[in-house]
């Protein structure tokens, strides 16, 4: 269909769906390029709503460097709600970019983000409503090539049938070499069999078609064999030597949208190694943006967007060496224009006062979050998490004198070693909480405790361990539902459903594919909207896959059995992670990675980076940084143990 069509069928449908903006395009700051004058189109698509894929971060940086090429061209591209859906497929119009209306078919590449798991089958209803063959070898060599990325993509096997290749790890330079290597195969007439060849020679690019998946008699994963001398093994993780510069042009959307903010990211990776964490573990090395670049970031994207708020983004904010001189910075440059900060993410023992007097005036008061993640010391310890008590209730206290009235607690339940005990302790300690709160402010104090349950994720110290079964999660949930009640107090938790699904599909392995196929094929899709959620299709698609779902979620994992991700190198050893989770098992934890290294794997990999070379062997005998004193094997030497 040609983009005047589409034009006039729009012209028709959107009075009759909701929230019309968001299929529109014209936004402020988008980019429209002549397609008669570039080589190559890029489709950059978040499989879910406008609402959400407007705030992602990723998408926005992809979508600025594709652009500043003057022969590429980037256009967007999101889910419809279920309304838009039904109508774009009664009237035969098919999926379509919003900055020019052409058919997501049209695009030489559709560049697909899988932030998260549940995200599965919406990629493939775009699939389809694109009119593009779903599985990756029924593909011609006119069709789009299809690249995904994103943190789900560190196990991408599930997802591994619909894909040309996967991108693992950081994109910002992968997205370019790949766009030249498509580019370059247009011109040359050749096959997609041979262009998954060269994808395959791009160091942090996947290719499936290239690697054959052998299973022992019990289902477990045998071993995974390259089909080609050219094919890579392991598949290293794609690492970027230097945050690039900051994309400051963001596009203004028509509607309000999840986080109608600027994102500035200061600093990637994290140091703690909380053991539940993959972000934590999957973006090492940790690299920190400069003071001036933040400053000049904010700058110039509160000019082009007329935003008047900043988000300060890391995994862990309150890491980040110069958080102090940073705030003070911003608060010297920007005090007179009443610019909102917010630091999304502050660790209980690096919130100090100081900081929080520099956001007064940043912020609204109204809600402060901490995630202790555990209640009792001895299952911080167990996850990796040591936070003193005592010190959590000094800073809950300052937190509520200095007139925020709510304080949202981030726990988890369903920890390896959990007793119900453990539980008890968070409704206990979010009641010590509401009462020193009381204390300072009376009743305006609040509690608001947000506890989901733990998945073990691929690449972390907790991938061998099982999730809790459904009736576990229920008892505990009733627990605490029971427990956290009365005024002040509010609980907020997770569909032990979904809680499966995603359990099943991050730990998945390739034979995956079909039940994710087999579910779309029923009906399933916004699967981590509640009120499209649909258990029972997946329990069907589970039994026509012939597959057992607590196969994935409930079986605990020998430590010698070849995990279906092992062939993905997130650049952290296995043999580190081994270690982390004996550790965990005695109690023991390892201290911040900035006062001592543990020998995760990551530096020698980063060192070889920034000396040019990151390929032949990845050996760097000799890294010394200001960080990081030794790349010794690990001993007990920095753990705390039992009694110390």
């Amino acid at each position: 269909m040609h983009p005047q069509e589409i034009e006039r069928a729009l012209q028709r449908i959107l009075p009759g769906v909701q929230k019309p903006g968001r299929y529109t395009g014209g936004e402020l700051n988008q980019i429209v390029k002549d397609w008669k004058s570039v080589d190559l189109s890029v489709a950059l698509i978040f499989p879910d709503l406008y609402d959400l894929g407007m705030s992602n971060l990723g998408l926005a940086i992809l979508y600025d460097i594709l652009n500043r090429e003057t022969d590429i061209l980037a256009e967007r591209v999101y889910a419809p709600w279920p309304d838009m859906e039904a109508a774009m497929r009664q009237s035969g119009l098919p999926l379509y970019s919003l900055e020019t209306k052409h058919p997501v078919s049209a695009f030489d590449i559709l560049g697909i983000s899988l932030p998260y798991e549940t995200l599965y089958t919406n990629t493939l209803n775009l699939i389809d409503l694109a009119g593009i063959p779903l599985f990756a070898a029924k593909r011609q060599r006119d069709d789009p090539v299809m690249i995904a990325g994103g943190h789900a993509a560190l196990n991408p096997e599930p997802m591994a049938a619909f894909f040309d290749a996967f991108v693992i790890g950081e994109g910002e330079e992968a997205i370019l070499e790949i766009a030249r290597c498509v580019q370059s195969w247009k011109a040359s007439g050749h096959s997609r069999e041979e262009l998954h060849l060269e994808l395959a020679k791009i160091w942090g690019v996947y290719v499936p078609s290239l690697y054959q998946v052998h299973y022992m008699e019990d289902g477990t994963v045998s071993r995974v064999e390259p089909l080609h001398k050219d094919a890579p093994f392991p598949i290293l993780k794609r690492i970027v030597g230097k945050m690039p510069k900051p994309t400051t042009r963001f596009i203004v959307p028509f509607i309000d949208v999840t986080h109608n903010r600027i994102p500035i990211e200061i600093m990637r990776g994290c140091t703690r190694g909380c053991r539940f964490c993959q972000a934590g573990m999957i973006t090492r090395p940790v690299r920190e943006r400069p003071i001036a670049e933040v400053i000049d970031a904010i700058q110039e994207a509160t000019r082009i967007t007329g935003i008047d708020e900043i988000g300060l983004l890391s995994l862990s904010s309150s890491d980040y060496t110069q958080i102090l001189p940073l705030v003070r910075a911003v608060n010297e440059r920007f005090g007179e224009q009443q610019i909102k900060i917010s630091l999304p993410s502050l660790r209980i023992e690096t919130v100090s006062v100081e900081l929080m007097d520099l956001l007064h005036g940043h912020s609204s008061r109204s809600g402060f979050t901490l995630a202790p993640e555990a209640a009792t010391e001895r299952m911080r310890e167990i996850i990796n998490k040591p936070v003193d008590t005592e010190l959590l209730l000094e800073t809950v206290r300052e937190i509520y004198s200095r007139g925020w009235h709510t304080i949202k607690l981030y726990f988890m339940i369903g920890h390896p070693s959990e007793t119900l005990e453990d539980v008890q302790a968070i409704a206990k300690l979010c009641k010590t909480i509401l009462a020193e709160g009381r204390k300072i402010m009376g009743k305006r104090a609040k509690v608001n405790a947000g506890v989901s349950t733990f998945i073990p994720k691929p690449h972390t110290p907790f991938q061998w361990t099982p999730c809790d079964t459904t009736e576990q999660i229920v008892m505990k949930q009733n627990l605490l539902k029971q427990e956290l009640r009365g005024k002040g107090l509010k609980l907020n938790w997770n569909e032990p459903a979904e809680t499966m699904l995603e359990s099943w599909l991050s730990r998945g392995d390739r034979r995956m594919s079909k039940a994710i196929y087999l579910a779309w094929k029923n009906g399933a899709k916004f699967d981590a909207w509640h009120e499209h959620f649909d258990f029972n299709l997946w329990l069907q698609a589970f039994e026509d896959a012939e597959l057992d779902p607590e196969f994935y979620s409930h079986r605990e994992r020998p430590i010698d059995e070849t995990l279906p991700w092992d062939h993905i190198d997130a650049a952290v050893k296995k043999q580190f992670l081994t270690e982390d989770y004996l550790l965990s098992q005695q109690g023991k934890t390892r201290v911040d990675c900035r006062e001592r290294c543990f020998a995760c794997g990551i530096l020698p990999k980063y060192a070889a980076l920034r000396r040019g070379n990151p390929g032949v062997g990845w050996q760097c005998p000799e890294v010394r940084s200001p960080a990081h004193t030794s790349l010794e094997s690990p001993s007990l030497e920095g753990t705390k143990q039992d009694g110390d």
